[in-house]
């Protein structure tokens, strides 16, 4: 039996699968975001540790004949987020997440002093990162600063509590602007630019290897037998891509989560700075991926159901029925954006509203913009290789129809929706955990999910879409420039 544990940012999510891949058993406990600031996003690790013990003790409860035969751990989690420890290895301050916006000037300065750092680094110098977040933090936060003596990522705290050791993979250490993506090794150009001792940075692993074993605190702990392997597993964006088999050259998916990503994988490194892509290490060995990276995703869906004080599927119900010739705009940037304009600063909104407008219509235009996410990800990186005439599609938003062909329509290919993703990076960080524990090869674990639902473009549907993302680009256009 092998376990893979997620550290998202909403959830932790853990699932316990067999040697040949069959689930077992999940469980998830929620998480709390807080924003002490306009452009701030942090997260208690400590919340972490507590809500994977109880998703551990819940899974061990609904899996009492299972546990004691689990072999190996495998670890995702939210990429770039900065855990700070000090010289006892307790937190110093909440850790900086993926989608905090406070560092835009640092960003500037790495660009500025070294203008093709992304072929180095794999994007350009962005606020999500890590290492512009350390660079903020000696600038207004020097006192927390000078106690830093390791750094790790929001995965490898939980590696640490459970072994004692401070490790990552290849793909999660992608995304801290600190690793060489080519040579798969940490930088000591972006470390010196950033003023980052390498010191202070966790060993580097595939995602199969095994980092250590669970100590007996934790074993005694969560009720697991001795000598539990944790292998380093993958980013979320690398272990989703393990979950659904996408680990071999020209492998797509899209995810529908809190962010959203277009993923392709390749057999070696492609760099293109432009759109703010991202080309970063993948957790499996001798492999990379282009990814575009949306700030929002499908949470828009969330935040306006929240706000109107309804479920998402209600109005997502209501919403296909409405004429679409009624439907306004909406451009879906609440937390500013990655993928393709490196706009932290840009917000959401409608236009097109009228008197006759209902919340069901602006939940249509906000399903459309996420579609128009996705065409702005699928330009920006037609730049770099060809992409597949069929997507796999993961994540929460992919569970609606009306979302899905949307998105088909709008881009123009099939969208396909596979059974058993939901578990998405968990259940790709265990599959990591049984390639390593069991030596598999690479072949033996990318086995891709049975399609449930194929969705197809409408062709009829083409010129209202292509008129509409035209009007879509637009917007953003006329509003950058508006500052509030």
């Amino acid at each position: 039996m092998f376990l893979g544990i997620d550290i998202g940012t909403s959830a932790v999510k853990i699932v316990l699968i067999s040697e040949d891949g069959k689930m077992i058993a999940s469980s998830q406990e929620a998480l709390t975001l807080q924003t002490p600031k306009q452009l701030w996003s942090e997260q208690d690790p400590e919340q972490w540790w507590q809500a994977t013990l109880k998703a551990m003790n819940d899974l061990r409860h609904q899996s009492i004949c299972e546990w004691e035969n689990v072999k190996a751990i495998g670890l995702s989690g939210q990429m770039h987020g900065a855990v700070l420890l000090d010289e006892n290895n307790e937190v110093i301050r909440p850790a900086i997440l993926w989608n905090d916006g406070r560092s835009v000037q640092q960003c500037e300065r790495l660009k500025s002093q070294m203008p093709d750092i992304a072929f180095l680094a794999g994007a350009v110098a962005m606020p999500g990162f890590t290492a512009p977040k350390l660079m903020w933090l000696k600038e207004h936060e020097v006192e927390n600063f000078n106690k830093i003596r390791k750094i790790l990522l929001p995965k490898d705290y939980i590696r640490f509590k459970l072994c004692g050791n401070f490790a990552t993979d290849m793909c999660d250490a992608a995304g801290t602007f600190w690793l060489d993506e080519e040579m798969r090794d940490w930088s000591d150009a972006l470390c010196t630019l950033s003023e980052i001792d390498e010191s202070v940075l966790p060993a580097l692993y595939e995602g199969h290897e095994i980092t250590g074993y669970v100590h007996q605190r934790a074993t005694n702990l969560l009720g697991l037998s001795k000598n539990v392997a944790v292998v380093a597993g993958g980013g979320d964006a690398g272990a989703g891509a393990v979950g659904i088999g996408a680990v071999t050259k020209g492998d797509c998916f899209m995810s529908l989560g809190t962010s959203g990503q277009l993923f392709v994988t390749t057999d070696s490194y492609k760099q293109n700075a432009k759109n703010a892509l991202h080309s970063y290490a993948h957790c499996v060995p001798k492999h990379w991926f282009i990814m575009a990276a949306m700030l929002n995703g499908a949470s828009p869906m969330q935040w306006f159901a929240s706000n109107v004080n309804m479920d998402v599927k209600t109005i997502l119900e209501q919403a296909e029925a409405v004429s679409k010739e009624a439907t306004p705009l909406f451009i879906p940037y609440l937390t500013g954006e990655r993928t393709p304009h490196n706009d932290m600063d840009i917000r959401a909104g409608f236009y097109g509203l009228s008197n006759s407008t209902t919340i069901a219509h602006m939940m249509a235009a906000i399903v459309e913009a996420i579609a128009y996410s996705f065409c702005d990800a699928r330009d920006a990186m037609q730049d770099v290789l060809s992409m597949p005439n069929e997507i796999i599609a993961i994540g929460g938003g992919a569970q609606s129809d009306f979302v899905l062909q949307t998105i088909a329509d709008a881009l123009s290919v099939t969208i396909l929706r596979c059974s058993d993703t939901q578990s998405g990076p968990a259940y790709g960080a265990a599959r990591l955990a049984a390639m390593g524990y069991l030596n598999l090869k690479l072949e033996q674990i990318a086995v891709k999910p049975k399609t449930e639902k194929a969705f197809t473009p409408n062709v009829r549907m083409q010129d209202y879409y292509q008129s509409r993302l035209m009007n879509y680009r637009k917007m953003y256009n006329c509003l950058k420039e508006i500052s509030l």
